[in-house]
C-alpha cells in the first residue's frame, strides 16, 4: 500500500499537466527533509511486517470458492479500535488494491530485544483472528487466507457477489477483471488503474508462459471475442502464454513485506544494498503462485505478473517507437528490481546503464546530496506521477512531502529506501518487498524472523553480500522459474568477509573464505560463484558457510535470548532449512502437485472450478490447523507470545524517553556499536 492522500482524483489528461510541477516540488521536499534529518542517528534497529490477506467465500453445496468483495466494511470495523486507542492498539489495518484484500501490520514496531522475535507469530495470529471474528458474524462461509494469488482470478464469476467485467467502459476496460473487484473505499486504486492504462495508451499486456502438460492445447491460443474483445487482447496475447490485461491481476496478488529502521542514514543505505542480493533468494524460497487465470503457469512467482500489470510505459519509452513525446527509453516497469546500490563502497557493483533525469541530478548535487543518492532519486523521478488529487497540487515544500512520496510510492521495486516522514520520530528505513506470502502464520513469521536475523548478522559480523547488480537482475529471472529452489543456481557472493569482520566471525567463516580474509575490501576481487538455494541457505562445505549457520553462530554470540524465544527461532530456522534443501515443498510446488494429482485434472493445464474449490478448502484447513501437511510444514509448537516480559517493557519505555531527548544511555550497544534505543516505528 502506498501513499493514501485524500481528495478529488484527477484524470490522466489533467494529471499530465502537472507532472513537471510534481517532480520539481517533490525534489525540493526531499532536499528539505534530507537537510533536516541527514545527521539523525541513534535510532534503534526497529522492524515490522505487512501481511496481506484475501477474503474468500465458500459455497460448500455448489463446491465453489470465490473472492469476497467485502474488504471495505470489514476494514471500517477493524479501524475503530485504532481510532479509539491510537497509542495502544495491537494491530493496524489498511486498505489494499482489491475489494477482497486487507493489509495487517503490528500496532507497534518490534525492537532490538531477542524477545521481540517471539511476538511475531502471536501478532499475526491475532490479526487473522480479528478478521475471522468479523467474517463469522457477518459473512458465514467466509475465510481470511494469506494466498499470494487466487487460482481463478479473472475467470467467469470469480467474485462473490458476482460481478461482470466492462470491456467498453470503466477504469480498467478489462475483459476479465470487473471494476467492482477494485477497492472502492479510497480513490487511489481506481485512479491508478485508469491512469496507468491511459498513460500507456493501451491496456497492460501480461503474458506468462503456460505450463505444458501432455494434453495442453498446442499452440495454446484463446478466443477472447466472446468476452467482448475488440481485437486489442488478441493482438497483445502471446501464443503459449496466459494472457491478462489489467492492474488487478498483479496488485490483486498478496505478499509479505518487511520494513527495517536503521540507526542512521548510512546504515540504512548499507542495509538497502546488502538485502538487495537476498531479494531473488527469498523470492524463490517463498514461491507461492503457480496458477494464473485458471491455468497452471510455467513459473512459480507473481513478480513478472505485477511488473507487467502496472507497466505504464508508452511505446516510445519501451523502445518500440522513436522518442517524440516522451523523455526517456526505460528498460523496466515501475514495478521491478532496483537498478543501483546506494553505499559508496558498493558503487563498483553498479554495472547497469542507469537512466536518470540529469537536471534533477544536478539540482540534487548542487544542494549537497552525494552522487549515489542523487542518482537514485533522479532515477526514480524519470517516472510521471500517475495519481494526483486536486487538493494536493499546491503544497508547502518546507513541511509537506506528498509530492515526493507520490513518485517514491509508485516506484514499486524489490527494495525501497524510505526517508523519515515529517514531524514524526520515525527514522531512516528500508523496505524488503519481494517475498510471497505463505499459508500459515507460522510460515510467515519464520520468513520474517529469518530475514531480520540476517540483518543482525550482517551488521554484527560486518559481512558483504553485494554482487554486480546485473547479476541480481539475472537472479530475479531465475527465481521465478518452476521449482527454482530445486533446479536452478544463483550468482551469490562466497567471499563475504570484509576488513571489518570481527575475529569471532572470521574464525567461523575462515574454512570457506580463508584465501580472501585479508582482501575483503579489494575492488578487484568480486568473489562470486553459482550456488543452489540449498547451498546459500544451508552452506556448501569448504566454499560458503550458509545463511542459517551464520545466524546460528550469531545466536551463540548473544546472551539475552530466553528459552522460549530460542525454541521458537529454532523451529523457524528448521522450516527455512527444510524448504531450501527440498525436504519440504515450496508453497508453489505443493499447489502444483495438488492440482496435477487431483481426480478432476485432465492434464490440460486447466484449473477448473472443482479443483479450485478443493485446493482453496485444503489451504483453509492447513491455515487454521484442521489438517496436517507434512510435505509443506514441519511439526511445530512455538512459544510465541503477545508481549515481552514486563521488566523489559518498562526498561524500553525509559529508553524511549531518553531517545526523545537524544540522550545516549550507557551500556546498551547495538550490533553496529551505536546506541540501541526505542524511538518509534
Amino acid at each position: 500500500m502506498g501513499l493514501l492522500s485524500e481528495g478529488s482524483p484527477l484524470t490522466w489528461e489533467e494529471t499530465k499537466k502537472y507532472t513537471d510541477h510534481v517532480r520539481k516540488h517533490g525534489i525540493i521536499q526531499f532536499i528539505n527533509q534530507y537537510r533536516r534529518l541527514k545527521d539523525r542517528s541513534r535510532d534503534c534497529l526497529m522492524w515490522g511486517d505487512e501481511v496481506e490477506y484475501m477474503l474468500v467465500h465458500f459455497d460448500d453445496n455448489k463446491k465453489q470458492a470465490r473472492l469476497l468483495l467485502t474488504a471495505e466494511p470489514i476494514l471500517l470495523i477493524l479501524l475503530e479500535e485504532e481510532k479509539k486507542y491510537p497509542l495502544e492498539h495491537q494491530t493496524t489495518w489498511r486498505p489494499e488494491y482489491a475489494a477482497y484484500m486487507i493489509e495487517g501490520t503490528p500496532g507497534r514496531p518490534y525492537g532490538h530485544r531477542m524477545a521481540h522475535f517471539n511476538m511475531v507469530e502471536a501478532n499475526m495470529r491475532l490479526r487473522r483472528e480479528q478478521v475471522m471474528k468479523l467474517l463469522v458474524q457477518s459473512y458465514p462461509g467466509a475465510s481470511a487466507l494469506s494466498l499470494t494469488s487466487f487460482p481463478r482470478l479473472g475467470c467467469p464469476d470469480f467474485t462473490f457477489p458476482p460481478s461482470k467485467p466492462t470491456p467498453n467502459e470503466g477504469v480498467s476496460r478489462s475483459i476479465f477483471f470487473p471494476d467492482d473487484a477494485t477497492f472502492g473505499g479510497h480513490p487511489r486504486f481506481k485512479t491508478l488503474t485508469r491512469n496507468i492504462r491511459e498513460r500507456r495508451g493501451e491496456k497492460p499486456a501480461i503474458n506468462i508462459p503456460v505450463f505444458r502438460d501432455v494434453s495442453t492445447v498446442q499452440p495454446f491460443v484463446e478466443d477472447y471475442t466472446v468476452l467482448g474483445d475488440d481485437g486489442a487482447s488478441k493482438a497483445a496475447a502471446k501464443p503459449d502464454h496466459i494472457y491478462m490485461d489489467c492492474m488487478g491481476f498483479g496488485m490483486g496478488c498478496c505478499c509479505l513485506q518487511m520494513t527495517f529502521q536503521a540507526c542512521n542514514i548510512e546504515e540504512a543505505r548499507m542495509l538497502y544494498d546488502q538485502l538487495t542480493t537476498l531479494c531473488p533468494i527469498m523470492l524463490a524460497l517463498s514461491a507461492a503462485s503457480p496458477i494464473h487465470r485458471g491455468h497452471l503457469a510455467d513459473t512459480d512467482c507473481r513478480w513478472n505478473v505485477i511488473a507487467a500489470s502496472v507497466d505504464d510505459r508508452t511505446k516510445e519509452e519501451r523502445g518500440l517507437e522513436p522518442l517524440k513525446e516522451n523523455r526517456f527509453v526505460i528498460s523496466k516497469s515501475r514495478y521491478d528490481s532496483i537498478d543501483s546500490y546506494l553505499s559508496p563502497c558498493n558503487e563498483k557493483y553498479n554495472d547497469l546503464h542507469l537512466v536518470y533525469d540529469k537536471d534533477i541530478y544536478e539540482k540534487l548535487i548542487s544542494e549537497g546530496i552525494d552522487h549515489l543518492l542523487a542518482l537514485h532519486i533522479s532515477h526514480l523521478f524519470i517516472r510521471d506521477p500517475i495519481s494526483l488529487f486536486s487538493e494536493k497540487i499546491d503544497q508547502d515544500d518546507a513541511v509537506d512531502t506528498d509530492h515526493f512520496e507520490n513518485l517514491q510510492s509508485t516506484n514499486w521495486q524489490t527494495m525501497r529506501f524510505k526517508p523519515p516522514p515529517p514531524n514524526t520520530d520515525i527514522g531512516w528505513r528500508v523496505e524488503f518487498r519481494p517475498t510471497e506470502v505463505q499459508l500459515t502464520d507460522f510460515e510467515n513469521a519464520a520468513y520474517v524472523v529469518f530475514l531480520v536475523l540476517l540483518t543482525r548478522v550482517i551488521l554484527s559480523f560486518r559481512l558483504n553480500f553485494v554482487i554486480p547488480i546485473s547479476k541480481v537482475d539475472e537472479n530475479m529471472k531465475t527465481a521465478q522459474k518452476r521449482d527454482a529452489v530445486l533446479n536452478e543456481k544463483f550468482c551469490f557472493k562466497k567471499d563475504i568477509m570484509t576488513c571489518d569482520t570481527p575475529k569471532t566471525a572470521e574464525s567461523f567463516c575462515c574454512n570457506c573464505t580463508k584465501s580472501i580474509a585479508k582482501e575483503g575490501c579489494s575492488e578487484e576481487l568480486l568473489g562470486c560463484d553459482m550456488f543452489t538455494v540449498d547451498e546459500i541457505i544451508n552452506g556448501k562445505d569448504g566454499v560458503f558457510p550458509g545463511l542459517v549457520p551464520l545466524i546460528e553462530q550469531y545466536l551463540k554470540s548473544i546472551d539475552d535470548c530466553d528459552v522460549d524465544t530460542s525454541c521458537t527461532i529454532s523451529q523457524y530456522l528448521s522450516l527455512i532449512k527444510s524448504r531450501a534443501s527440498g525436504q519440504l515443498m515450496t508453497t508453489a510446488h505443493w499447489i502444483r502437485n495438488f492440482v496435477t494429482t487431483h481426480a478432476d485434472y485432465k492434464k490440460d493445464s486447466v484449473v477448473s472450478d472443482s479443483i479450485n474449490y478443493d485446493l482453496i478448502r485444503k489451504c483453509d484447513d492447513i491455515t487454521y490447523g484442521r489438517t496436517e501437511c507434512p510435505e509443506l510444514l514441519i511439526k511445530y509448537n512455538t512459544k510465541s507470545q503477545d508481549n515481552i516480559p514486563v521488566a523489559m517493557a518498562k526498561n524500553d519505555a525509559h529508553l524511549a524517553s531518553m531517545a526523545a531527548k537524544q540522550v545516549a544511555p550507557a551500556g546498551l550497544v547495538s550490533a553496529t556499536g551505536d546506541c540501541q534505543v526505542h524511538s518509534g516505528h
